[in-house]
């Protein structure tokens, strides 16, 4: 080797079944057994297959193992969420992996951000990898592009939202009810003008939200004013700027619906940057990290991310265990959580 020469790296195949059988003193047949957990096998065998696996460095190849077996289970799961990143979708996709996991099953993660072509792209890209199941959170309307693949046992629940143009079981939470409880507690509280600020009408829970708003006002035989409804695409940027346009409105609402987290932030973001955390209520729809220690505490409409994620997880499995069952929606219901911001009164600042 010359000098300044990087030394060459060493490199090895991968250890064999049939490397790790003449190490073990088996058959290879007995190999893939103890591998596919076949429980016939003697217990010492098994034990003396692992060893050998282990001290060779051996990983069994689970995609050429799901397509040897029977039923042609890959012992994996696609989930589709709105974004990763966001709280609602990391509490519940943990839930969903931490179900799956205790049976050994693996879950695969994308995001759609609220896209229906990225959602058919990746729907088919982990049916193209023979996942056993979806959990998806859907971003469009139709997901009739999934029938074929239903018919040919690929078994799917739909959370947050219900499938569109295919029959599909789905774990919903209750969003016209929360919504409707997050506005009625505005008006106990003495507010008249409530504004709402939520996501595009186009997406169902947004939907639901505002109809549960609506139906809030209506009950209370309040008037509803479009100048204070803002229907943003949600992020913190445009619930910033949308909470500042009604706040400059020439009669600003003295309370704030915001019907989804990041808006809720956004909207928090703006309050306090005017200085009006104190003066003007707020009641948002989802919790979010840190709500409960902010001053004052925001106010939510909580869903119950782990009953919804760990319901939804436990139907797929029943449908890939053989349940034939009629499709059916399960809705989680949602509860109020009372912070601070929520219990500010019309007319000026908390009282404590």
């Amino acid at each position: 080797m010359t000098q300044g020469e990087a030394p060459a790296r060493s490199t090895r195949s991968r250890p064999t079944m049939r490397e790790v059988a003449a190490l073990a003193g088996v058959a290879i047949k007995t190999v893939s057994r103890v591998f596919n957990g076949v429980p016939t096998v003697d217990p010492a065998i098994v034990t003396r297959v692992r060893e050998a696996a282990d001290q060779l460095g051996y990983r069994p190849n689970l995609t050429a193992s799901s397509l040897r077996r029977g039923d042609g289970r890959t012992a994996t799961i696609g989930m589709l969420v709105e974004d990763a990143a966001n709280p609602f979708s990391a509490a519940l996709t943990r839930t969903v992996e931490n179900v799956a996991r205790a049976r050994g099953v693996l879950v695969l993660v994308g995001s759609l951000d609220e896209d229906p072509a990225r959602e058919r792209e990746l729907a088919q890209a982990l049916v193209d990898r023979r996942v056993d199941g979806l959990v998806i959170v859907p971003a469009g309307r139709d997901q009739s592009y999934l029938i074929n693949e239903q018919r040919t046992g690929t078994r799917m629940v739909f959370v947050d939202r219900e499938a569109g143009l295919l029959d599909a079981d789905a774990v919903v939470s209750d969003n016209r009810r929360g919504a409707l409880t997050a506005v009625d507690h505005l008006i106990k509280a003495g507010h008249r003008r409530i504004a709402y600020l939520g996501d595009r009408p186009t997406i169902p829970t947004a939907a639901q939200r505002f109809d549960g708003y609506r139906h809030a006002l209506e009950i209370a035989h309040l008037p509803y004013d479009e100048a204070i409804v803002q229907q943003v695409p949600a992020g913190e940027e445009a619930a910033v700027a949308a909470t500042k346009r009604l706040l400059e409105l020439p009669d600003p609402p003295t309370a704030l619906f915001t019907s989804q987290n990041l808006v809720t932030i956004g909207a928090l973001r703006a309050l306090r940057a005017l200085g009006l955390q104190d003066t003007v209520a707020q009641v948002g729809f989802d919790d979010f990290p840190l709500a409960d220690i902010l001053n004052p505490g925001i106010s939510v409409i909580a869903q119950d991310v782990e009953e919804v994620g760990r319901r939804a997880a436990e139907m797929l499995f029943r449908r890939l265990d053989g349940d034939e069952s009629p499709t059916r929606t399960v809705t989680v219901p949602t509860r109020l959580i009372e912070r601070g911001s929520g219990e500010i009164p019309a007319g000026g600042p908390r009282r404590d």
